[in-house]
C-alpha cells in the first residue's frame, strides 16, 4: 500500500569495497550524519544548500525539497548502518517508517554532495536452486524479454508466486509463475485471486467521478458538509475537497495520529480494528500543517475518508459501490473486498523474509487498500481504460486521468493515477503492497498497452513492473 519514493537524482556505479575505514569515508559519514538531522528536522532547503554547483545544475531546490517531502511523509530516517563505499560513493542502509531504502551519497573534498539517492532496499538473498515452474508462451522477443525479467524476480529465495497481464498494441498475453502456496506444486491461474493493495485506490478514485459525472458533487465542494456535525466543527476540514483527498493534497498525514493506539490493534493485521469512531475522533481533532492543494502527501487515511465519504453519500457501503458501478459493468466477477472461499481462491501470502502472514482486513479504510482480484479482472479493467468516454463508468474513468496536480521532479497525478511519459507516450500507474503482497498496473491508452503484475510476496514488483511496461510502450 506504500507508494516508495525511488528517484536516483545523480547515478553514479560503484561496486562492494570491505576495507578499513578511510577519511574519506569518515568524512562522508559526518555529511550523511547532517543530512539525516536536517531531514529528521524537515530542513530540505537546507540539505539542498550543501549539494556542489553540478548537482544544482540537475536539480532544483523545489524539485528535491519535493521528493525529501514525500519520503519524509513516511517517517524520520533511523537506524542507518554502512553498506557500501568506493571512490567517495557511500551506500547506507536506513528506514524510514517501516520502509527499508538504500541511501546512496557521494561527498567532494569539500564536504559537498555531488550524488545523492534513495532506492528500495534489497537484502542479499539465495535464489531458488530449481528453475520455477510456470506457464509461459514465448512466441516473439517482447515475450521473451518479459519471461527474462519475470524469472529475475520468481527466482529469489523469498518470493512465490507471479502473474503477469500484458495488453500490447490490443492484443493479450499472460505469464504464470510459482505456487500459489509454498510447496503446493500448484501454478497460479487466471482466476486466482491476489490483493491489490493500493491499486484499490484508483476503483476509489472512479467512484468519486462517477458521482461527479452523475452532478451529485463536484471535485470543489468541501468535505466539511457531508461530515457530522461534530467532526465539520474542525475548521482545519474547511477547506479539504475531495479532489485534494483524491491527489493527495489535502494536508492528511499517511496515517492517522491514532491508527495503531488502540487495544485492538493488532499488528499483523494492522486495519482491521479501525472503524468509523476512531476515524472521526482523529479528524475532530486534525491540526493542519499545511495549506490544502500546495503539497503532495500520499495519505491513506485520506483515501479511507474518501471512501467513507462516498458511502454516506450513496447510502452503500464500499463494496457495494464497487460492484454496482464497477465490477457488474465490466463483467469482473472475481474484484472484491471479502473473498467467498467456498467459490474464489485467495492465494496464500509471504513477507519479505518468505514467511507466511495473515492477508489484510479493513473497517473505515477499505477504499484504501482492501480490494482483491485476479489477473483476468485486472486486464478487464486495463482494457476499459482505453475506450472513448461514451458510457458514464467510461466518463467517470477518463475523469480520474486528468491532471489536478505536479509532482517534483517529473510525476503528474490526476485522482489516484501517477503520470509519466515515455518517448512521448503518457502511461498511468499504479502500485501496492501488504505485508504479504506486492501489485502494479500500468496503461498507456494511445499505444493501447497495460501491464499488470500481482504477486503473493511483499517483495516489491515495481522494478521489474516499470521495466517491462516501458518495453511493452516501445515495441511496435
Amino acid at each position: 500500500m506504500k507508494r516508495i519514493v525511488s528517484t536516483l537524482l545523480c547515478i553514479v556505479g560503484f561496486t562492494i569495497l570491505i576495507k578499513a575505514q578511510s577519511i574519506e569515508e569518515r568524512q562522508n559519514r559526518a555529511v550523511y550524519n547532517q543530512i539525516e538531522y536536517l531531514f529528521n528536522t524537515k530542513q530540505m532547503d537546507s540539505i539542498y544548500n550543501m549539494a556542489d554547483e553540478n548537482f544544482k545544475k540537475t536539480i532544483s531546490s523545489v524539485q528535491l525539497k519535493g521528493i525529501l517531502n514525500q519520503l519524509h511523509s513516511l517517517g524520520t530516517i533511523k537506524n542507518a548502518t554502512p553498506e557500501k563505499y568506493q571512490n567517495g560513493i557511500a551506500g547506507y542502509k536506513i528506514e524510514i517508517g517501516d520502509q527499508k531504502l538504500l541511501f546512496i551519497l557521494g561527498v567532494d573534498s569539500n564536504f559537498n554532495y555531488h550524488t545523492l539517492a534513495f532506492q528500495p532496499y534489497e537484502a542479499k538473498v539465495e535464489e531458488k536452486k530449481e528453475k520455477v515452474i510456470s506457464k509461459v508462451e514465448v512466441q516473439n522477443p517482447l515475450d521473451f524479454f518479459i519471461d527474462s525479467v519475470a524469472r529475475t524476480y520468481i527466482q529469489k529465495g523469498n518470493t512465490q508466486s507471479l502473474v503477469i497481464g500484458v495488453i500490447h498494441r490490443n492484443k493479450v498475453n499472460t505469464f504464470f509463475y510459482g505456487e500459489t502456496e509454498k510447496d503446493n506444486n500448484t501454478l497460479p491461474i487466471a482466476t486466482t485471486l491476489y490483493e491489490l493493495g493500493s491499486i484499490t485506490k484508483t476503483f476509489t478514485a472512479t467512484l468519486l467521478a462517477d458521482l461527479v459525472e452523475k452532478n451529485v458533487i463536484s471535485l470543489d465542494d468541501s468535505i466539511a458538509k457531508f461530515l457530522p456535525d461534530s467532526v465539520k466543527s474542525n475548521p482545519n476540514l474547511q477547506k479539504i475537497t475531495f479532489k485534494s483527498l483524491a491527489n493527495h493534497t489535502s494536508g492528511l498525514p499517511r496515517m492517522a495520529l491514532n491508527w495503531n493506539t488502540s487495544s485492538k490493534f493488532v499488528e499483523s493485521d494492522p486495519y482491521a480494528h479501525y472503524d468509523q469512531k476512531e476515524l472521526f475522533s482523529f479528524l475532530k481533532n486534525f491540526k493542519a500543517t499545511k495549506e490544502v492543494g500546495e503539497e503532495y502527501e500520499y495519505s491513506n487515511v485520506g483515501y479511507g475518508l474518501l471512501g467513507e465519504l462516498i458511502s454516506m453519500i450513496t447510502k452503500k457501503t464500499y463494496a457495494q459501490n464497487i460492484e454496482e458501478v464497477i465490477t457488474k459493468p465490466l463483467h469482473m466477477t472475481n474484484t472484491v473486498e471479502k473473498v467467498n472461499s467456498k467459490e474464489q481462491q485467495l492465494v496464500r501470502v509471504y513477507n519479505v523474509q518468505g514467511d507466511t502472514v495473515p492477508t489484510w482486513n479493513f473497517i473505515s479504510l477499505a477504499a484504501t487498500g482492501s480490494l482483491k482480484s485476479t489477473i483476468q479482472d485486472m486486464l478487464l479493467y486495463a482494457r476499459s481504460q482505453f475506450q472513448m468516454p461514451l458510457s458514464p463508468l467510461e466518463k467517470a474513468m477518463a475523469l480520474t486521468k486528468q491532471f489536478t496536480f505536479f509532482i517534483p521532479p517529473n510525476t503528474d497525478i490526476g485522482l489516484a493515477w501517477h503520470m509519466s511519459m515515455v518517448d512521448d507516450i503518457i502511461y498511468y500507474n499504479h502500485n501496492g503492497g501488504t505485508a504479504g503482497s506486492s501489485s502494479f498496473i500500468g496503461i498507456a491508452p494511445d499505444a493501447k498497452s497495460a501491464v499488470i503484475v500481482l504477486s503473493n510476496s511483499a517483495v516489491p514488483v515495481e522494478a521489474i513492473s516499470e521495466e517491462i511496461l516501458k518495453k511493452v510502450i516501445l515495441t511496435e
